[in-house]
């Protein structure tokens, strides 16, 4: 186990990444652009680098984040405090040079829904964790929501789709600014921006850690990573997993030195990253027996490798939702709350049998509804297990636990709520 980092350790950590940050902020060559993703490559520390170089007052601001951090770990009574369930809202910034690239919204739910169960370890493959590991395996109480209210307060998808020239982006940024190619961030004290775009460099993708500058904090990823893209051996939707790791302050698992150091104290310290899918048990750094954590989602595996975070960095990452977390505004942001002023231009449906049981029937006047209609728990989230068939106007309601839901219809030009009771 590995011995905890105080305040100022995160700038010499920092600093021990490789120095090809300036590699990495040129634009590829177009042969380059069209090459296949041969293993795991993430600029972020990378990127830290580089703002660190040009913005000095930044080491300061995350060695702040990183005392707070500490604070939060040794107080077991903040800890409790943080069990309710985080629920982040989300914008998906597409920006497309070619309509491969214009990821389809099907694609952007699987997403969400991946990043959903991999932070609440309901992911079907945390059955494959070693029994070693599986008393550090957690549930971080993390959840994400696709934005349905943008900053000016109107409805919204939660995509953004913006049609670039730009045949592919590195990390310089560019990506996240409207004027050079890409898509401005929505402001980060309300929204976790997430850029899907075309890559070079045969980069995966890459995050900015908290503390860096407002306008571009985020994570972008490559287009094709999502769950069911192109990427071969990534395309399970680990990388947004990874990279919204590094967001929420995680580091690489091997610290990114020899034998380094992740400032979380239930991972194996580990001699490197570890690619493709290694046999367990894998001794490095006299670790053993239980060896590398590789099945860690900050590791650099293939996404079928990868499936569990710990306690340790679950309670990292929930300190920046504590009174004095860098990222605590999250918690009153109502970017995944719809408007109310959606309902008193929509439509008048009728909702019956309310509080219902098996079904619900969906009716404008005596007739069914031709409309996009989902399911959301109290807490804003999606449920997956709701299908409505507009055929008959039935919403079948069974799989779901006894509660109070809301029912969002949309048909294009209208927003509608309504609330219902599972019996």
């Amino acid at each position: 186990m590995k011995k905890h980092f105080y305040a100022l350790a995160v700038a010499s950590l920092a600093l021990a990444a490789p120095v090809v940050a300036q590699q990495r902020m040129a634009q590829q060559p177009a042969l380059d652009q069209l090459q296949a993703v041969q293993n795991r490559n993430c600029a972020t520390m990378d990127v830290l680098q580089a703002q660190l170089a040009t913005d000095p007052a930044m080491a300061q601001r995350m060695a702040n984040i990183e005392a707070q951090t500490r604070v939060f770990e040794a107080n077991p009574t903040a800890r409790r405090g943080t069990s309710a369930t985080v629920i982040i809202p989300v914008v998906v910034h597409v920006v497309y040079n070619t309509s491969a690239q214009n990821v389809p919204l099907a694609q952007i739910e699987a997403q969400i829904r991946v990043l959903n169960e991999d932070f609440a370890k309901t992911n079907a493959d945390a059955s494959l964790v070693p029994a070693a590991f599986a008393g550090a395996a957690a549930n971080t109480n993390i959840q994400f929501v696709l934005a349905k209210r943008d900053p000016s307060g109107n409805a919204t998808s939660g995509v953004v789709r913006r049609s670039t020239k730009t045949r592919s982006f590195s990390s310089n940024d560019f990506v996240k600014y409207t004027s050079k190619g890409g898509s401005d961030a929505w402001p980060r004290d309300r929204y976790l921006n997430l850029w899907l775009c075309n890559l070079g460099q045969g980069l995966l993708g890459y995050a900015q850690f908290p503390g860096g500058a407002a306008a571009t904090d985020g994570v972008v990823c490559l287009y094709s990573s999502v769950p069911g893209g192109t990427a071969s051996n990534y395309n399970k939707g680990r990388t947004a997993t990874h990279e919204v790791g590094h967001w929420l302050n995680l580091r690489h698992i091997w610290g990114d030195a020899t034998c380094g150091n992740d400032l979380v104290s239930d991972t194996p310290t580990q001699q490197t990253s570890n690619g493709g899918c290694p046999t367990f048990p894998k001794v490095t750094c006299s670790n053993g027996p239980s060896g590398d954590m590789f099945m860690n989602y900050m590791d650099y595996t293939y996404d079928r490798c990868m499936y569990m975070f710990t306690t340790g960095q679950g309670t990292r990452m929930n300190a920046l939702f504590a009174t004095g977390g860098a990222r605590a505004a999250l918690l009153t942001s109502t970017g995944g709350i719809a408007p109310r002023t959606a309902l008193s231009s929509a439509p008048a449906y009728s909702l019956f049998p309310n509080p219902a049981t098996d079904v619900l029937n969906l009716r404008q006047g005596t007739t069914s509804v031709n409309a996009s209609v989902a399911v959301y728990d109290v807490h804003g989230q999606q449920l997956k297990n709701v299908r409505y068939d507009a055929a008959s106007g039935q919403v079948d309601v069974r799989a779901l636990p006894k509660g109070i839901y809301r029912l969002a219809i949309n048909d294009g030009q209208h927003l509608t709520q309504r609330s219902f009771i599972k019996e």
